[in-house]
This record gives C-alpha cells, structure tokens and sequence, in this order.
C-alpha cells in the first residue's frame, strides 16, 4: 500500500498545494479586480457585515509593518551598491534615467497643485492641526531627520528613515567589502519576497477596503478614485509624449517621436500587460540590438533602466501624497513639494520590482508632508485597488524610458563620432537608398 493510501493527511496537503498553485497562476490584476468586485457586491447587499473589513485592516496592517524596513533596506543597498561595474561611458544614461525621474516628480507636484485631487477616507484623523507657517514646517523635517534610528523604525518616521539610510548607504559605498555588499542585496531581495508574499493577500485586503468604503461612504467614492486614476494616468500621458521627446530632442537635437513611438510600439505595449520592468527586459534588449546599438553597452543599461529608471513611480508617489495631503487640509508648501520631489525620486529608485512595489514608497513621501502614517497606509490601499490601470501605465511608461534613453546616451556618442542615426528602419533604408543613387 502506497504512503500516500496510508496518510490521508498527505492527499489534504496535496490538494491544498494544487489550490496554490492554481491560484498562482491567475493573474494579478484579475484577481485584485475579482476582490474589489466582491467587496462591492457584499457592501451592497450586506452593509452590517462588519467583520469583513478584517481583511482590509489585517492587510493594511501587514504593509505598514514591512514597509519602514523595506525602505530602510532597499535604499541602503541600492545606494551601496550603486556605480557598480558602471564605467564613464555609462554616465550620460544614469544622468538621464535620474534626470527624467526628477522632471517627472516635478510636473506632477505642478499637475497636483492645478488639481488638488482629493481622497475620500472611511477614518479621517479629527484632531489634525495644519503647520503654521515654513518654518514649523522645515523645523519639523530637521526634527523628524534626526530621530533615533530605531525610533524611526518603530515610529514609521519615514523622513528618519530615509536620511539615516542614505547615510549608511553612502558610508558602506566606500567601506563595506563585496561580502557585505552582496549580503545587503540578498537582504533586500528577502524582503522583497516578503513583501510580494504580503501583496499576494491583495484581493482579500481590497475586498475588506472596499467594503469598509462604499458601505460607509457609499459606491460615489468610486467617481473621486476615478478622478485619481485619470490625473495620474494623465501625467505619465505628458511625460511619455511631452517631458521625454523634449529631453530627447535636446540631446540630439532632432525630431524625437520616431524613437518615443517606436519605443512605446515594442516595449511600453508589452510592458503594459506583464507589468514588470524586470520581466521587460528581454524585449528591450531585443529593441536596443534592433536599433543598433552595442551590446556590450545596452546589455549594462538596460538592466540599470529597470532599477533606476522609475518615472511612472515618482509620478504615483507624488500625487498621491499630495492627493493625501490635500485631503485632510494640509496647505502643502511648494518649498517642501520640491523636496518631495528628490524624495520620490530617491525613492522610485529604489522602487520594490514587485506589482504595485510603488506604493509602499507612498508612506514616506507622506510622512515629509506630515500625513498620519494611518491615513498614509489607506492611500497605499486605495493605489492598489485603481492599480488595476495605474501600475499597467506606470510599467509602460519605465520600460519604454529604459529603452528610449539607453538608446539617446549611445546616439550622443555617435553624434559626437559622426556617425549616423536611424531612429527606425523605413529611416536606414531611404538613407541607404538615397547613398546609392548618389554613388
């Protein structure tokens, strides 16, 4: 007799494994909306069914406790690690991933303050007392930059968080050995797994928010979040065909939107439907070799691209700090917005690769504008609800900048050799036409 015959114990572990891995296989954002649409349905027709907002007030409390150390931790390593193996020649295309993340951070601080896109919250704090005036404010930032490291930590003091990571960041840059290194990158990539292991308990957090929301605020929240999700896909609009042909034209000095289109064709509609810059890579990689490029040069940048290329996550960090912010009667000062925007850049960059890995950077950017680190998490729930459409995007728009500005900082050296440029084949074959009937 088989031991599986004489432990039925086994046969129950089985099946419970096949759930799992069936489960896996569905994806993300399906069942993030499946969740949403049953929480809707249950707020509807169950209003008093209270006890199914455990699940969103369970999650939401397992993100607030992983998210200062995920911080804490990817902004050390990333910064510790940084320049790694990357020569002068990869320069102008670490300044332009930077430069564009920066340039989208700032346009939607100046799409947010036209806006003012507001949030509904089912607990809005009742005894929030807005700053004074600059200097309360710059007070408070130097104040909450020094804490104690652990306090901040403990705290979800976000603004303490990142100061003291970038300073041990900075300082293992130049003493930490490769061992040390190596360790922090696998500590990082663990609690990655650990938050994507939380995020996978999405659809049942969002069915809880979703029923905690429109039971109490009824289903006319779901016009604000619509709101939300246009202003935010509105930006990544103007920064994928304003803000980086613009950049790209200075460059190089010529019509950019061949490059920008042929980049969004082939790998920002791609990326659209995987939603992961890292699985991406392989088809810009593709894209660069189609274009001509080294590969020597594009096999580096790409990979970089998809670390620290993060537009679409500035933007989602951004604007829904503010949106927070705005919500609860903060008269946001746009000294401390231009701050928020090195800060979301700093932190987009350190962006976790999971789906909606964004988010969990939210918390800290509201933490500099002094939102309750509880209003800051139910911002976090309500980005993973319209995530649905705002990560999809926000893919786009970073693994198609990936590939854009690898291929510009390469183009500027050819220039540069006189060598010439071909944004797209139709472009090579009329050059090469026009040669031969010159010859």
């Amino acid at each position: 007799m088989s031991t599986n015959a004489k432990n039925p114990l086994l046969k129950v572990g089985e099946f419970f494994k096949a759930i799992g891995k069936g489960y896996a296989k569905i994806p993300f954002i399906l069942k993030v909306f499946t969740g949403l649409v049953i929480g809707v349905i249950l707020a509807l027709l169950l209003p008093k069914a209270t006890f199914i907002e455990v699940f969103g007030t369970i999650f939401v409390s397992a993100l607030k406790g992983i998210a200062p150390v995920l911080v804490f931790v990817l902004i050390i390593s990333s910064l510790s690690t940084a320049g790694k193996g990357i020569g002068s020649r990869f320069f102008k295309v670490v300044c332009l991933y930077m430069a564009t993340t920066l340039l989208a951070a700032f346009v939607s601080v100046v799409v947010s303050f036209i806006f003012k896109v507001e949030i509904p919250f089912t607990n809005p704090p009742t005894d929030y007392t807005p700053p004074s005036d600059l200097g309360s404010v710059f007070s408070s930032l130097l104040a909450s930059m020094v804490e104690n490291p652990v306090s901040a930590l403990i705290n979800g003091n976000y603004v303490g968080i990142l100061t003291w990571a970038i300073l041990l960041g900075l300082a293992l840059r130049v003493l930490a050995s490769d061992t040390t290194k190596n360790f922090l990158a696998d500590l990082s990539g663990a609690i990655s797994k650990v938050v994507g292991w939380v995020i996978s308990l999405a659809p049942l957090g969002i069915m809880g928010l979703v029923f905690s929301a429109v039971s109490s605020l009824g289903p006319e929240i779901f016009i604000d979040y619509g709101v939300l999700v246009l202003v935010l896909v509105g930006t990544m609009i103007i920064t994928s065909l304003g803000i980086n042909p613009l950049i790209i034209g200075v460059c190089l000095k010529r019509n950019p939107y061949p490059l920008v289109f042929r980049c969004l064709k082939e790998s920002g509609l791609q990326a659209l439907f995987t939603r992961s810059s890292a699985a991406n890579i392989p088809v810009n990689m593709k894209l660069c070799g189609d274009l001509g490029l080294d590969k020597e040069y594009y096999s580096v940048a790409i990979p970089l691209g998809a670390t620290i290329n993060m537009d679409g996550a500035a933007i989602t960090i951004t604007i829904m700090s503010l949106s927070a912010a705005f919500s609860i009667g903060i008269d946001v000062n746009f000294f401390v917005a231009i701050i928020l925007c090195l800060v979301a850049t700093l932190g987009a960059c350190g962006a976790s690769g999971v789906p909606g890995g964004s988010l969990l950077l939210i918390p800290m950017a509201c933490s500099l504008l002094g939102v309750d680190s509880n209003i800051a998490m139910q911002v976090v729930g309500v980005g993973f609800m319209i995530g649905v459409i705002q990560d999809s995007v926000e893919t786009a728009l970073n693994s198609s900048g990936d590939a854009m500005f690898a291929a510009t900082a390469e183009f500027m050296e050819w220039k540069k050799q006189g060598k010439p440029i071909y944004f797209t084949e139709k472009e090579r074959l009329i050059a090469e036409k026009s040669i031969k009937e010159n010859d």
